[in-house]
């Protein structure tokens, strides 16, 4: 039998005897090959492996003869055929179980640990030199690591833990900064009855971490080292696990994998044979390739060797009509998959990225990204060090994506179009092999194409495979391939569902449902629905939710080939605008009259039946108004912007407002409407206020004053610098500019707006130690709020009556206000404001555990919103709950979370943390009393 090892020294093995003669040089190019079994190794690449960018001049040469050396080597051993020449280079095919990390690879995925560490011989590629050899043996030998301490942890779970002291001890020896294996041996020996030795372990890890990396260990290793100290029964082996549990198994978010998938042998091999390769693999190829269909297909059967998680996330990036997902929401999306809570994913990218990185260390996952744009766009998105598979797809080559594996994808191959073909269309393709390669060239055997295609004719029972032949033939000189396949199609359609294509091609949006599609067209309801059912047979359209419709991202572009826009784009945007309003009416019936300056559409729109139906409308259509009124007609612009502007603030859209508005603001300065132009820089000003860009809220509001005539503009206007200048303690300066709002809503008969600035000026007063009137503003702006019929207006002045009353010493009324608040806010939908409400209630709780507890949920939901503000104040608030419970570790970490924020958000309340903070770093890692009261004193 023959045997190669690269566990230990390079060998060719037959029947357990090392072949010799073989140079070293020439074990290392064998040994390179083996690594990449299956892929095609060119002779630049060869030579860089081994040379770098100091290569000889007779590099060329070398490799040459080296695989000569190796030809014969083989040929001697019989296996002449292990190494063959291609076009592009070699490739060496072993058969299973000839190469031992092939073997060592597949007993770990198996969880056969400890025959697979028997593997090993020594260092990987020990006796070999080469330029690719330190990388590899580092990666191999963190793999043998990885295994060792999977193993060990099953032995600890079993409860055996004498029997691996010394092996760790040793592995600890030799791997200092692995936190993992000294995890285990600080839990090894606590379990062995020897607590000191346990706790001076750990705090050996600590010194060597810190003196090496200027780190702390992870939450992990704390937590353990705690439960070390306190003798905590969790570590008892019976029935426990172990101190530094391995992930647990998550459930998968992959796509469906279609039943009729076909072929791609060879790119099916590369994916899911031998993993030893690189841990990030790129798919790519031209649209409609069917990269996707691949990546899913080999995630569903790599699935099994990753438990620890499966995820899938679509990156936009050739999505008409939508913008590439930044790194920002995709690494929050991926977190959120792996199960990290709301409240632990930070906010900048970079903390993002080094979360996601962190979280992934020890697991083995695996991710598909697909839809990407390019090398930067996925960069971000990459796992560092660990046992994660990542598979990128993307219509673009990644070449600059170092380390990654490239796989493009071209064209079916002959016999497996003829079986996707078939597959589709069934006993008919089987008797007219001739028209079937026919069909398949016209259609230049891409898979979407051939879908159609084999759809068509699945459909068409009187059709044979010649005439669906003869009819793509037709058209071979106008169009090409997959337009062929498109055409076709399209022509098999209805005159009225043919132009339903044509107009939905011009659709910027996402997806359509029938209402939007019957103002595209001008139709009525019923009928456009008829249309969009009849399109969706003829698989011209996909339905991915109940209700709506959207393309492929070929056939939107085929679609948008041949549209002309007889106004269609102008209908919508008004069936959006005239619709909108509708919503807004029922979700805000107080503030009606701000809409009166829309225009009653001239044809009736669908009536909205209560607030349900209003909030489900617009979170459905909220990204297809905005891609309209982006890439629509200059017009009714800021109409739309008015109507949408209380649900975009309500719901914290904060990204959709700033875009809405924006656009608003330029087009009516490029039309000249001054009205649009004061209102949308009012709207500016105020959502730059929600997200706590004060500089740019402050701009924009002083350029409104500049632009407004109208006095409820200018009162908003100055209601948003009154509130930076509040978050700034300018108190002077808030005041001023917030009684200017007041005398200007009173001239305006502005109830609404009246009660509104009331509300902040009391919190102005209230700092300026003036409680009572504080409190008289407060009474007023609550009669006024529910005069006008203004719940949202009646949860704020709830919340501030709370935070005035707990000033004042009454801590149990405080808390009622702020649960009123609260309650309102949850009953509207407003988690920006719910959040603001639980921040009030910790903060009157007068129950550090609970200060706790609300904090916590109010953080969780001002990350949903993006909530800066109350994101720093819930921190703030844990970090000195946290203290009073005796927790100064944890106070730290939240308190250095809401400093980093205060300090972005440039605020005194930062200097009061880094005070904290100060005072919090004098104390223990492991304080045993609560802390006193006044330590909190802000």
């Amino acid at each position: 039998m023959l045997r190669f090892t690269l566990l230990g020294p390079v060998q060719v093995v037959l029947d357990g005897e090392p072949l010799t003669g073989i140079a070293p040089r020439h074990r290392a190019v064998l040994a390179y090959l083996l690594l990449n079994a299956g892929r095609v190794i060119g002779i630049e690449r060869l030579i860089d492996a081994m040379w770098g960018h100091d290569r000889p001049d007779t590099a060329r040469s070398q490799i040459h003869a080296s695989i000569t050396a190796i030809r014969r080597a083989l040929r001697g051993a019989g296996a002449a055929d292990l190494l063959e020449t291609r076009a592009g280079g070699y490739v060496a095919r072993p058969e299973p179980g000839q190469v031992d990390a092939q073997e060592f690879t597949e007993l770990v995925a198996a969880g056969a640990l400890r025959e697979a560490l028997d593997l090993w011989s020594g260092e990987a590629l020990e006796d070999v030199h080469a330029h690719y050899v330190d990388g590899a043996r580092e990666l191999w030998n963190d793999r043998r690591l990885s295994a060792y301490e999977r193993l060990v942890e099953g032995e600890l779970t079993a409860g055996r833990h004498d029997g691996l002291l010394d092996g760790l001890a040793a592995q600890v020896a030799a791997n200092p900064l692995r936190e993992r294996l000294n995890g285990h041996l600080v839990l090894a020996l606590h379990r062995a009855g020897r607590q000191a030795d346990a706790l001076a372990a750990a705090r050996s890890y600590r010194t060597a971490l810190a003196d090496e990396q200027g780190l702390d260990p992870g939450h992990a290793f704390i937590e353990l080292e705690r439960a070390v100290l306190a003798d905590d029964p969790v570590l008892r082996p019976a029935g426990a696990a172990p101190a530094v549990p391995g992930p647990p198994r998550r459930s998968t978010f992959l796509p469906y994998d279609i039943p009729d998938f076909s072929g791609r042998a060879a790119e099916l091999e590369r994916l899911v044979g031998e993993r030893a390769g690189p841990a990030v693999v790129t798919i790519d190829g031209m649209a409609g390739i069917g990269k996707t269909t691949l990546a899913v297909h080999a995630a569903h059967r790599l699935a099994a060797r990753y438990p620890d998680g499966r995820l899938f996330i679509d990156l936009h990036a050739h999505t008409a009509g939508r913008e590439p997902l930044d790194a920002a929401a995709a690494l929050e999306a991926l977190l959120r998959q792996l199960g990290v809570p709301a409240d632990r994913i930070p906010v900048t990218p970079a903390e993002r990225g080094a979360l996601w990185r962190a979280e992934l260390a020890g697991r083995r996952v695996l991710a598909v990204l697909d839809n990407a744009f390019d090398a930067e766009h996925v960069r971000p998105l990459l796992p560092g060090h660990s046992d994660t598979l990542v598979l990128v797809t993307s219509r673009r080559r990644l070449v600059d994506l170092d380390g990654a594996q490239a796989l493009s994808v071209d064209v079916l191959g002959e016999e497996d179009a003829a079986g996707l073909f078939e597959r589709i269309v069934g006993e008919r393709a089987r008797h007219e092999p001739d028209a079937v390669h026919e069909v398949l060239r016209l259609c230049g055997r891409l898979p979407l194409a051939i879908r159609i295609s084999a759809a068509r004719l699945q459909h068409r029972p009187r059709w044979t495979v010649s005439y669906l032949a003869g009819r793509l033939r037709e058209h071979r000189r106008l169009l090409d391939g997959v337009s062929a396949a498109f055409t076709i199609s399209y022509e098999q359609l209805d005159e009225a569902e043919r132009r339903m294509f044509r107009l939905l091609g011009l659709v910027p949006g996402r997806d359509i449902d029938a209402c939007g599609a019957a103002a595209l067209a001008g139709i009525p309801e019923d009928e456009a629905e008829e249309l969009l059912e009849g399109l969706l047979d003829a698989h011209m359209l996909l339905q991915l939710e109940p209700g709506r419709y959207t393309f492929h991202d070929l056939l939107r572009e085929h679609a948008r080939s041949i549209a002309e826009d007889d106004g269609a784009v102008l209908r919508l945007l008004t069936y959006y605008l005239h619709r909108s309003r509708a919503a807004m009416d029922r979700l805000f019936p107080d503030s009606l009259g701000e809409r009166e300056g829309i225009p009653r559409p001239d044809t009736p729109v669908a009536p909205v039946r209560d607030a349900a139906e209003a909030i489900a409308w617009l979170d459905a259509e909220r990204s297809n108004i905005i891609a309209t009124a982006v890439h629509g007609p200059e017009i009714c612009l800021g109409m739309l912007a008015l109507a949408m502007r209380p649900y975009l603030d309500r719901q914290a859209h904060h990204d959709d407002a700033l875009t809405l508005h924006t656009l608003s603001l330029r087009r009516s300065r490029m039309l000249g409407r001054r009205e649009f132009e004061a209102r949308a820089l009012t709207d500016l000003a105020w959502t730059h206020w929600r997200l706590g860009e004060y500089e740019r809220a402050e701009e924009h509001a002083h350029q409104a004053l500049d632009a407004c005539e109208e006095t409820a503009e200018r009162a908003r206007a100055l209601l948003t610098l009154g509130n930076v200048a509040l978050r700034r303690r300018q108190d002077a300066q808030a005041e001023r500019h917030l009684r200017q709002a007041l005398d200007l809503t009173r001239i305006g008969a502005d109830t609404w707006g009246e009660a509104h600035v009331l509300g902040i000026l009391a919190l102005v007063l209230d700092r300026a130690g003036r409680p009572e009137e504080a409190r008289r503003h407060l009474d007023l702006a609550l009669a006024l709020h529910r005069k006008v019929g203004n719940p949202a207006g009646e949860a704020m002045t709830l919340d501030h009556l709370g935070v005035v009353l707990r000033h004042q010493g009454e801590p149990d009324l405080a808390r009622t206000r702020h649960e009123q608040a609260a309650a309102l806010y949850r009953e509207l939908g407003d988690t920006a404001g719910e959040a603001a409400a639980l921040n009030g209630i910790a903060e009157a709780a007068g129950d550090p555990a609970r200060a706790v507890e609300e904090h916590t949920t109010a953080l969780a939901l001002a990350c949903l919103t993006r909530n800066r503000p109350e994101q720093a104040r819930a921190h703030d608030g844990l970090a000195r709950a946290h203290l009073t419970l005796g927790h100064p570790a944890r106070a730290r970490e939240h308190g250095r979370l809401a400093l980093g924020l205060y300090g972005e958000l440039r605020v005194p309340e930062a200097e009061e943390v880094r005070a904290f903070l100060e005072r919090a770093g004098e104390l223990p890692e492991h304080a045993g009393e609560p802390v006193r009261q006044d330590v909190l004193t802000r």
